[in-house]
């Protein structure tokens, strides 16, 4: 095609549209010069929400959104070699490519205050998107309506109803009903395949649109505070004068970064495959052990551990005074310094965070609160006695399953206390006491011990000195 053709048919295109003028202002626009590797994080959210939706609407092409077939349509689709196993993986991985993604970028604009002045609604948008990403990523694994999905979204529910007032509504709200129903499944998939996406598309229409109005934020400076009534002004003329097009200046670098982190989700997909499913859902089979996916089980870990009577102050309202720190934050501190050396809080809130997010997510992946039932016997080595009846109290530690739930010399459960030394701390009566009554999730052994029995487990922890 000729250049005067082409100008022809743009030329065509911008008086009926008015698209050709649009794409030029957003690739012309300048940004910052000093805006380099610390910015892709958000436009590789962008990418990965990209991945998600085209492989969200290939999935929906085979997936059946019924509790009768439901499970397996997914058992189908993620056949070993099939396209649609891979499409499948590539959707999983991108979910947490998309959380992760999302974090980072809400992290590097905490720590430049880029939620000062005069981008405080992107920041607001920002916030809702994060919490739009994690109902979606709750809701994916959900509808892969496998066991743990199933029991997922009954525990999910039964913590919702715990709120005070709305609690009930947002149980019957997350179930489609009072109970798991015929109508459960498809409301679900509803939330996740068309009201989540159009929430979260029309948010990030919003997010964008913003970031062209206000434009990036440039590096903070010590020493040059964000002033309400001079900002913008200082702003034009530092993109003015020392400022680069968005394209191609600054767009390869977020080009090269999304590419880099597709290309790594899919890698993953092909060598990984999709995630596996925990068998059809059974409502009557209540020994299992629901948990989220990665990115959520942190929070779960910390459901887990915390005291049950105290429970609903995590559940509720940990996370309420979060996001309302969250939305507030920008609306509290319009204005001042942004560089992280002048705001040393800033990095300590964000270190200790990251941290604890971390810390609990490794200790979920070990989920020493489940008793180890396939916990080895202790081998003769570990007995260091010549008494018989320490001998057949150690018999008994490994007949009555002491050990899913405590360890000794490295081997058992973390469940309870570690009873490796426990003979230095407590005398024969109050062991004796302990197991007999029990407490603190331990059941009580009286009457389901001999009386020998129960001697003969008392010198064997008492011998562990």
């Amino acid at each position: 095609m000729s250049s005067g053709q082409r100008g022809g048919l743009l030329g065509w295109l911008e008086e009926r549209t008015g698209l050709v003028r649009a794409v030029t202002a957003l690739m012309d626009h300048r940004v910052p010069r000093r805006s380099r590797w610390a910015y892709v994080f958000g436009s590789a959210t962008l990418f990965a929400l990209v991945l998600q939706v085209v492989t969200g609407i290939t999935l929906a092409m085979v997936y059946t959104p019924s509790p009768a077939a439901g499970y397996e349509s997914v058992q189908r689709l993620s056949a070993p070699g099939s396209v649609t196993a891979f499409v499948r993986a590539l959707h999983y991985f991108g979910a947490s490519l998309m959380v992760v993604m999302a974090g980072i970028h809400m992290i590097r604009v905490y720590l430049m205050a880029a939620y000062k002045y005069p981008r405080e609604v992107q920041w607001l948008s920002g916030v809702v998107l994060l919490l739009l990403t994690l109902a979606m990523a709750f809701t994916g694994q959900v509808i892969r309506w496998d066991g743990n999905g199933y029991w997922s979204l009954v525990v999910g529910a039964e913590q919702a109803a715990r709120a005070p007032v709305i609690g009930p509504w947002l149980a019957r709200f997350l179930l489609g009903g009072d109970t798991p129903g015929v109508d459960t499944l498809p409301h679900l998939y509803a939330l996740h395949a068309l009201w989540l996406p159009a929430g979260l598309l029309g948010l990030v229409a919003l997010h964008v649109g913003l970031v062209l109005r206000n434009g990036i934020s440039e590096p903070p400076v010590p020493g040059r505070p964000v002033d309400v009534r001079t900002y913008k002004r200082d702003y034009r003329a530092l993109v003015q004068r020392d400022g680069v097009p968005f394209w191609p200046d600054a767009a390869w670098r977020d080009a090269v970064f999304g590419s880099l982190m597709i290309l790594l989700v899919s890698v993953l997909a092909w060598r990984l495959g999709p995630p596996l499913l925990s068998g059809p859902p059974d409502p009557s089979v209540v020994a299992v052990d629901p948990k989220p996916d990665w990115y959520l089980l942190w929070y779960f870990t910390v459901l887990a551990l915390w005291p049950y009577g105290i429970t609903n102050v995590m559940l509720i309202a940990a996370p309420t005074l979060g996001i309302l720190a969250l939305l507030a934050l920008p609306l509290l501190r319009p204005a001042g310094e942004r560089a992280p050396s002048r705001r040393p809080w800033a990095l300590g809130i964000v270190g200790v965070c990251v941290a604890v997010i971390a810390s609990l997510t490794a200790v979920g992946l070990r989920e020493p609160w489940l008793p180890a039932l396939d916990a080895p016997a202790l081998p003769a080595a570990t007995v260091h006695s010549r008494d018989p009846a320490v001998w057949r109290g150690a018999a008994l530690w490994h007949t009555e399953s002491c050990e899913a739930c405590h360890r000794i010399g490295g081997l058992g459960g973390q469940r309870g206390p570690e009873l490796s030394t426990v003979g230095a701390r407590l005398n024969a009566d109050q062991l004796t006491l302990r197991i007999q009554n029990g407490g603190r999730g331990m059941p009580a052994y009286a009457g389901v011990l001999s009386t020998q029995q129960l001697t003969d487990l008392v010198a064997f922890l008492h011998s562990r000195q």
